[in-house]
C-alpha cells in the first residue's frame, strides 16, 4: 500500500463509495467508507490508523459542513485532514468548504490525478 493509513469516504451515495474506493485501490491507497457522517464519526472513534477523509458534503442528516466543522472541533479528530468532495462548482463554492475547514476541495466527477496529489500532500 503507498500508505499505511488509511482513508476514509464519507458520502451517502454508494455509487460514489465504489468509484472512488476502485480508482484509489488501483493507486494502492487502503479505503474505507461511511454512508454518512454519523457513521464516519464512529469508523474515526474506533480506528487510529485513518489518514484523511474524503467528505461529500451534500449529504442528508448531517452535511458536510457541519460534519467538518464537528471534527474539528473534536480534539481528537481536528487535526485529521479533510478533502471536500462535491458536485458544486460554482464560484465561491471552494472558498465556502475551505471556510468551514476542508483542507483540500475537489469538484465531481472527480480528477483522479488532482486528487492524488491532494493525497500525497496531506496524508503526511
Amino acid at each position: 500500500m503507498k500508505n499505511s493509513k488509511k482513508i476514509l469516504i464519507i458520502d451517502d451515495d454508494n455509487k460514489n463509495i465504489f468509484a472512488l474506493t476502485a480508482v484509489l485501490k488501483a493507486k494502492k491507497y487502503n479505503c474505507i467508507s461511511a454512508t454518512s457522517a454519523e457513521k464516519g464519526f464512529k469508523i474515526m472513534s474506533q480506528n487510529n490508523d485513518i489518514g484523511i477523509v474524503l467528505m461529500d458534503m451534500m449529504m442528508p442528516e448531517m452535511d458536510g459542513y457541519e460534519a467538518i466543522k464537528k471534527m474539528k472541533s473534536n480534539p481528537e479528530q481536528k487535526d485529521l485532514p479533510v478533502v471536500a468532495i462535491t458536485a458544486q462548482a460554482m464560484t465561491g463554492d471552494k472558498e465556502k468548504c475551505l471556510k468551514a475547514g476542508a483542507d483540500g476541495y475537489v469538484s465531481k466527477p472527480v480528477n483522479v490525478d488532482e486528487l492524488v496529489k491532494l493525497l500525497d500532500q496531506l496524508m503526511k
